[in-house]
């Protein structure tokens, strides 16, 4: 089954997990993902440490650029990442 994109837009988004660590991803819809991550159908990272909650929504655009600023994030310390998600700060690694 071929299952439509909710949006052309891209995301890259930040779970936080029940055991505190964060989990980063890009996808086109977020509501979408969520749901997976918390089925356990999502990634194996967050399988084992449900229930994730969505704490930082950012639209990209394009594939590319949201997978990019995915890696930027990635490289962030969990310092960075708890501000990031708070809204306190945009780094820009």
């Amino acid at each position: 089954m071929i299952r439509k994109a909710a949006s052309d837009d891209w995301h890259v988004y930040i779970l936080q997990c029940s055991d505190g660590t964060f989990y980063t991803g890009a996808t086109n819809d977020v509501q979408h993902r969520l749901t997976a991550h918390n089925s356990g159908s999502g990634a194996r990272y967050t399988k084992s440490r449900r229930p994730v909650s969505l704490v930082y929504e950012e639209c990209c655009g394009t594939r590319s650029a949201a997978l990019k600023r995915e890696a930027l994030i990635k490289k962030l310390s969990r310092p960075e990442k708890s501000l990031l998600a708070l809204g306190k700060n945009d780094p820009e690694v």
